[in-house]
């Protein structure tokens, strides 16, 4: 990869940062627990970790999307479609998913929102009710175990003290409402937040509304000087959301507001909801040893019609219907053990512990017609019990060897079990039952070198892996009976190099080269009949460039900008199907070919005013390279740059806060894709983004 696009970008931040440097060491950014599960800065951590405390006020807040626009290396992309998740990606792993999220782990307050099989879904994060949100990228995220490509971590605020009641209300463009109300405060040993949030959408897009319940609440109960435990508990409910399914590009050319005519023929939509807590036990056991133990239980349904066509199903006795019905059920825990002392006389941290999930789902599907009635389920055409569990132990250390260089290192090992129990069994649909069982090892190391107080300088290294998940596993390529148990876990080598700078109190900005070698990458093998299957890729790349800027220019005046390069490529050829129907591949796919679903570059930037209270306003531009849409190459979206502008009156008087704001998207009303369907068999990879949008709202603060 060509470095010279980003050696100007480099020395223009680093000029910069030195005519600012200072010799005193800069105050550091919030504590963190992402990358060693102890306490420590980010400044202080030889990995790339960013955290984004609650958005400034003026944003409708419903979508992970608002929260992480200013980090490098992670793209989240709303795609008008609640029927659907927000495709999250780190670095381009994740991004070939169509629906749900892989590739990256999930968790809110420390509980997997990824099931063990390395699937997981954002919908239940509750962000009124957060007090930051925490990315972690590159090879330290591998001990998080499978699926590791990055890590998101969503924590709830802390109750306050004096307590605080919050109401809010935002409207706008495309019937875009959200409400929510809020309470958290400290009443003796309990500090306690709660939240419900209502949001509802009539859509950008045609056949595309939408409306989703959130309910979080974190209970603290401080039982002495040593001993904390927290109930964590969060619902959501998604009912018959419309999905409007892709567009090809001749359709969104000719008005992007419109949907496929299948979407409306199969009434194509999908209902959600999710019950879930979690309980957590801080122990410390004397000046040195702490103790931490997680338990966590929980149920999600999800109901989905497609638009499969009634054709396709009467002529395939395999076909599993145009109706998904999945009953999950999931728990799990983890234990660790902390030590915090001195080795061979310099500070040491170390932590070690075991965690075990478990998901039962069963998957049931069903015709979405009767006679010549579409969209409404039918006879039953799935009935099977899937099982994933993994057992996990980690260990990772952190040990300042000199005044000036940090070493941190850990291993975790992975053992991941698949087992499917088959209740169709008719003629045509043979039995599918079957179990798998997948493993790894995953090491990582890395080193800091504090070269002065305001400049740091990182390297670090290590292996990860992913599994197939039950959804690639579902069908065999070769048109066979049983899953594909025949797929191998892709497995990684990733290394980074970084420099992470403060030269002073307001100022921070970071820069990191990256690459990550992948054997076994996952791929479409075949599309026929509204069945995906999966095929392996012997190698394929991931390197780039990311860099981050951060600072107070003025008395209340604020800019922070980021900026990802990336190359994703298969490195090896492979044959892959070219269309709908496709039973076999026929395809060639050269070396080289960039990865589907990852942009050539991301950036992001904002120009803030605003203090405490008062009069506030923002401008800011997010820009998108041009992303591929299938793994041969041919289909893609182009880049774009959108730009946006807020406003908004603060009053802060006595137990009242009172904000006001609007903002407007979009400020040329240009029609582009904001996302794309990686691989669609019939050819709809589009998905539009809003034009010029509006939104008002106000936010209420009692204290």
């Amino acid at each position: 990869m060509s470095q010279s696009p980003f050696r100007p970008l480099a020395a223009g931040v680093l000029i910069a940062l030195a005519g600012t440097a200072s010799a005193q060491e800069a105050t550091l950014t919030p504590v963190v627990v992402t990358a060693t599960r102890t306490a420590q800065a980010p400044y202080d951590i030889p990995a790339a970790i960013d955290v984004v405390a609650t958005p400034p006020d003026g944003s409708l807040d419903v979508n992970l999307s608002e929260r992480v626009q200013s980090i490098p290396g992670i793209v989240a992309r709303d795609r008008q479609n609640y029927a659907q998740d927000t495709q999250v990606s780190i670095r381009g792993f994740g991004a070939r998913s169509t629906f749900g999220i892989r590739g990256i782990r999930l968790y809110t307050d420390g509980i997997p929102a990824t099931m063990p099989d390395g699937q997981g879904q954002v919908s239940h994060f509750n962000l009124d009710s957060a007090a930051r949100v925490e990315v972690l990228r590159g090879p330290f995220s591998a001990l998080y175990g499978n699926a590791s490509g990055g890590v998101v971590q969503v924590f709830t605020a802390d109750g306050t003290e004096p307590p605080e009641l919050r109401f809010g209300v935002a409207g706008g463009s495309n019937g875009n409402l959200r409400t929510s109300v809020n309470a958290r405060g400290v009443d003796g040993p309990v500090d306690y937040n709660v939240d419900f949030s209502h949001f509802r959408t009539s859509g950008y897009r045609d056949h595309s509304a939408a409306r989703r319940e959130s309910g979080n609440a974190k209970v603290g109960w401080k039982i002495d000087d040593d001993t904390k435990l927290t109930l964590v508990v969060n619902t959501v409910d998604i009912p018959d959301a419309q999905d409007p399914l892709g567009l090809t590009k001749a359709q969104f050319k000719a008005d992007p507001r419109q949907v496929a005519t299948v979407a409306d023929t199969y009434d194509t939509r999908k209902s959600a909801d999710q019950q879930q807590a979690g309980l957590i036990w801080d122990q410390r056991l004397d000046a040195a040893n702490s103790l931490r133990v997680m338990g966590y239980y929980g149920q999600r349904g999800v109901t989905q019609y497609l638009s499969i066509p009634k054709a396709t199903q009467v002529a395939q006795p395999g076909n599993s219907g145009g109706v998904v019905d999945l009953a999950n059920e999931y728990g799990g825990g983890d234990a660790r053990w902390t030590w915090s002392d001195t080795l061979a006389g310099r500070p040491f941290e170390i932590a070690a512990g075991v965690a075990y999930d478990n998901q039962t789902q069963h998957r049931q599907g069903y015709n979405n017609f009767v006679g010549g009635t579409l969209g409404v389920r039918g006879d039953k055409r799935r009935d099977e019990i899937d099982r994933v569990f993994d057992f996990d132990q980690y260990a990772q250390a952190t040990w300042r060897v000199a005044d000036d260089w940090s070493l941190m290192g850990g291993l975790r090992h992975s053992e991941v079990r698949f087992r499917s129990t088959d209740r169709y069994i008719v003629a045509g649909n043979p039995d599918d039952s079957g179990s798998t069982t997948y493993s790894a090892t995953t090491p990582v190391f890395g080193v800091l070198w504090r070269a002065t107080p305001w400049a740091h300088v990182y390297a670090n290294w290590g292996r990860g892996f992913e599994t197939p998940t039950f959804s690639e596993l579902g069908y065999r390529a070769d048109g066979g009976a049983g899953l594909a148990f025949d797929l191998r876990p892709s497995r990684s080598r990733n290394g980074e190099v970084g420099l992470k700078l403060q030269p002073s109190d307001h100022t921070e900005a970071g820069l990191a080269l990256f690459r990550a070698d992948s054997d076994d990458e996952l791929a479409v093998a075949t599309n026929l009949g509204g069945r995906t299957t999966y095929q392996n890729i012997a190698r394929s790349r991931r390197q780039g460039i990311e860099a981050s800027f951060k600072s107070e220019i003025a008395p209340d005046l604020h800019v922070v900008a980021a900026y990802t390069r990336l190359q994703a490529s298969f490195r090896t050829p492979f044959l892959t199907c070219a269309s709908t129907g496709c039973a076999a591949p026929d395809t060639p796919v050269a070396a080289g070919t960039r990865i589907p679903g990852v942009p050539r570059s991301t950036a992001y930037a904002a120009l803030t005013y605003g203090a405490e209270r008062g009069w506030q306003a923002g401008l800011d531009m997010n820009a998108m390279g041009a992303t591929s849409a299938n793994d041969l190459g041919t289909a893609s979206a182009a880049g774009y740059a959108l730009f946006g502008l807020s406003a908004g009156y603060v009053v802060d008087d006595g137990p009242w806060r009172i904000n006001t704001f609007a903002r407007v998207d979009n400020l040329a009303d240009r029609h582009v894709v904001g996302s794309v369907i990686v691989n669609d068999g019939n050819g709809r990879y589009d998905e539009p983004a809003p034009g010029r949008t509006f939104l008002v709202g106000v936010d209420l603060r009692w204290r």
